[in-house]
């Protein structure tokens, strides 16, 4: 059977560029991203036939948003094409960054305040020695950019060669604020001159002063070949079967998941993340990108290398991805999968038969990996044999960096990482979107916590307590934060499937320990990023809601969850979506340089009377002798 939520293929790609180019006619018209236009819902869930439409987003001659084009390739027809307004843009795209970097380099004044830090850049060899990282300028806007215009901000940094670790050595105090619409710098903030850190950090193992010797090869080894099945982007695994795609906005996308033939998740996925820094230099106070709607997260994704990213039995998915200029490019190794030992899954030793019955643990492991800018984020779905999932969040690659004297050195704000090298606070709010249809819905959202018992006639040394739910039923109310003092977690509940004890079936999310976002709320951050707000909030089903902070986020003041959510619609019983807010905050260590260990965070999906008993009773014992 065919999948309609399949990943665009190269064919698709190539015939949906012609059919825009042919119907378009501008040839200024550039693209940001591609994807699947995922059909509706309703359809798929029906069965029914539905068309392949390619969605693209980019810019063209008209000075405004860019545009947003659905190519329908069954009519050989361009479906829709919309005008994004002044203030919702389609993502920045490498042409846009391209343009950016050329004009800063070729400004005569930002070249003049670089040449004033000792830093040479007369030849052709000069200028490709600095790195420019062009930042997303939504939120703060500066005077001389009309509004409707795209712009960013370059900062910059001196490399010694290519392979070099520019982030060693910011020009700091350099700011040059681009027009990319009118294709022009329009300002260029210098604010003194400060001494570039000493020390290279190169973190390649060719300039590594030595490697470990003591390190034994690990093998990972299945002669029989892993358990999974694919067809396509269709794979089952222990009972288990979903698909994968990857959309250009939320990454690496789970689509029907279900469990012995029992539906759980129609679409689970990132829907939006926020990078927000703490520090008052003004090399970073404006900082809060939109990593996944600004940059369109999902086209930056790595090709994965066995034995490097991946490790064992692995099975790659490959997609396919439109280039600036129309062409295809095709990121092999996109998507890795593969099976886990996972320690025990169960043990119990009797100690009057002394006998001991124990069973291991396996998971599945679907995961994607993305480089935005100086960070890299790996993103992995965990499927194990008891039923619960599990999103893990890697956070690596390099922190943002500020070069700093005595003088000028904030420790509270941008603690030191390195001689004359500081690294300010910030934080990484993630947003996952959970379409729930467990056991094929309706479903409802409740709240279960500790509640202390008072000391009383029945509780005489106050040691008693007891967990309690709340059934969450309009969208104000799901409006929550974690609770760990009282072990709070929430509940998707399926009123009208019942298990073995007459009770309805439930999954539970259990969040991890997890700060909100910082920023106040009527601040540019946090009205831009007001997701970060709460770590639940839930809505009815609508097929328009994807994104946590709205569709279009370029030069945006904010929208999304709140605006969702304003009119506090029902949400007792129905076709359910949740989002979970998970975040981290950053306070950077000299551990974390020149490249940073990974950092985890995520959150657990885990059955809750879906199951009579243990559903792993019949794995077979590995126990010999």
């Amino acid at each position: 059977m065919t999948n309609p939520l399949a990943p665009l293929t190269a064919t698709e790609i190539e015939k949906a560029v012609e059919i825009f180019r042919r119907e378009h006619g501008d040839e200024r018209a550039v693209f940001c991203s591609s994807g699947l236009d995922e059909p509706a819902k309703a359809d798929v869930k029906a069965g029914r036939a539905v068309p392949r439409i390619v969605k693209f987003l980019g810019t063209d001659s008209v000075p405004d948003g860019g545009f947003e084009a659905y190519v329908n390739l069954a009519e050989d027809k361009v479906e829709r094409l919309i005008r994004l307004g002044n203030d919702a843009q389609a993502p920045y795209g490498y042409y846009d960054l391209g343009v950016a970097v050329q004009l800063t380099k070729g400004n005569a004044e930002w070249l003049s305040a670089v040449k004033a830090r000792g830093i040479a850049c007369d030849t052709e060899e000069d200028i490709e020695r600095i790195q420019i990282d062009p930042w997303p300028a939504g939120g703060y806007a500066v005077d001389e950019i009309p509004v409707g215009h795209r712009a960013v901000r370059c900062i910059a940094f001196v490399r010694d060669d290519k392979t070099d670790n520019g982030y060693a050595r910011p020009i700091h105090g350099l700011i040059c604020h681009v027009d990319v619409t009118a294709g022009q710098v329009v300002r260029v903030d210098d604010s003194g001159v400060i001494p570039m850190p000493p020390n290279p950090g190169r973190f390649d193992a060719a300039h590594q002063e030595r490697t470990r010797t003591d390190l034994k090869d690990l093998e990972i080894t299945q002669p029989d070949g892993p358990s999974f099945e694919v067809d396509g982007y269709r794979v089952k695994w222990q009972g288990y079967e979903f698909s994968v795609s990857m959309h250009p906005v939320h990454g690496l996308v789970l689509h029907q998941l279900s469990l012995q033939q029992r539906p759980l998740l129609y679409r689970a996925a990132l829907s939006e993340m926020i990078v927000p820094y703490g520090d008052n230099d003004n090399m970073h106070a404006w900082k809060h990108v939109l990593d996944a709607s600004e940059y369109n997260m999902g086209m930056l994704v790595n090709s994965l290398k066995l034995g490097c990213d991946c490790l064992g039995e692995i099975f790659y998915f490959d997609v396919h991805q439109v280039t600036w200029e129309g062409k295809v490019k095709s990121v092999e190794n996109a998507i890795c999968m593969h099976e886990e030992d996972y320690g025990i899954q169960w043990k119990h030793y009797d100690s009057e038969s002394q006998t001991s019955e124990v069973r291991r643990s396996r998971r599945l492991v679907i995961s994607s990996i993305f480089t935005i800018g100086n960070y890299d984020y790996g993103f992995y779905w965990y499927l194990y044999l008891d039923g619960t999932i599990q999103m893990e969040i890697k956070l690596t690659g390099i922190v943002g960096v500020s070069a700093v004297t005595e003088a000028t050195h904030n420790p509270a704000q941008s603690p030191l990482i390195a001689e004359g090298l500081a690294s300010p606070v910030h934080q990484h709010v993630f947003c996952f979107r959970l379409d729930w249809e467990l056991d094929g819905g309706p479903n409802a959202i409740y709240e279960s916590q500790i509640e202390v018992l008072p000391i009383s006639d029945t509780n005489p040394d106050g040691t008693q307590f007891q967990s309690v739910s709340t059934h969450l039923v309009d969208e104000a109310s799901a409006k929550r934060n974690v609770y760990p003092e009282r072990s709070r977690h929430w509940k998707v509940v399926n009123p009208a499937s019942l298990n073995g004890l007459g009770k309805p079936v439930s999954y539970k999310l259990l969040p991890a320990g997890s700060p909100t976002l910082l920023a106040a709320e009527q601040s540019v951050v946090g009205r831009r990023g007001a997701f970060g707000k709460h770590h639940l909030w839930v809505t009815p089903y609508a097929d328009d809601e994807l994104s946590a902070a709205g569709a279009h986020t370029v030069m945006h003041n904010g929208g999304g969850l709140p605006e969702y959510t304003k009119h506090n619609r029902d949400i007792s019983e129905g076709d359910l979506v949740m989002w979970h807010t998970v975040a981290l905050t950053h306070v950077p260590r000299p551990e974390d340089w020149p490249v940073m260990p990974v950092e985890y965070t995520g959150f657990h999906l885990i059955p809750v009377g879906f199951f009579d008993r243990n559903p792993t009773l019949d794995l077979p014992s590995k126990c010999h002798g």
